[in-house]
């Protein structure tokens, strides 16, 4: 449910203005090293989370005018990890994401605010459940360059949601409905 961390990729691309400029506009995040942390507060007592890992998409960089970057990804909701398997199922049923239905989740960015040197806001538009709604993120950029002989963009991106807003409402407020994100990204040309 959180595909809105690729709209921070928008952003911290954008903000690779004042790195070394690559010839490629376009980058693919790379899946092994995109992730997508989701936290809740059970019953007032922990703070369990998920994990998304299987994120596709790319981000379109525009260094000369940043505000026009992009980014556009999906995920599939079967790809939910919270570390306990009758947890994962749970979670793709009809009271929850209902991935028999509602088999990805999307992210489109539809704005990019740069608030610094290496940090901006991305907004965009968050789909889960069939429901989209605007999403903002903080997102920092946290290096360009190389790695392992290929151009690399990462970056770091927080934010958060209410699972409600996307119809996605099971065991509110005992289960918090206030979700954390922390989105850890890469990408390549």
């Amino acid at each position: 449910m959180i595909r809105s961390f690729l709209a921070a990729a928008t952003v911290a691309l954008a903000l690779g203005a004042t790195a070394p400029a690559f010839a490629a506009d376009t980058y693919k995040l790379e899946p092994s090293h995109t992730s997508v942390t989701f936290q809740w507060t059970h019953f007032g007592f922990s703070h369990p989370s998920g994990k998304f890992m299987n994120a596709e998409g790319s981000v379109t960089l525009d260094q000369a005018a940043p505000a026009k970057s992009s980014v556009n990804v999906s995920f599939a909701i079967a790809g939910v990890n919270t570390g306990v398997p009758a947890l994962d199922k749970e979670f793709q049923e009809a009271n929850w994401f209902d991935a028999a239905k509602y088999p990805n989740a999307t992210f489109k960015s539809t704005k990019v605010d740069v608030t610094g040197k290496d940090t901006a806001k991305v907004t965009g538009d968050l789909t889960i459940h069939g429901v989209t709604k605007p999403v903002t993120l903080d997102v920092k950029l946290n290096q360009v360059g190389k790695e392992m002989g290929k151009d690399t963009v990462g970056f770091t991106a927080t934010g958060k949601i209410n699972r409600s807003d996307f119809g996605i409402g099971a065991y509110v407020p005992a289960v918090s409905d206030q979700i954390d994100l922390s989105i850890e990204a890469e990408a390549h040309p």
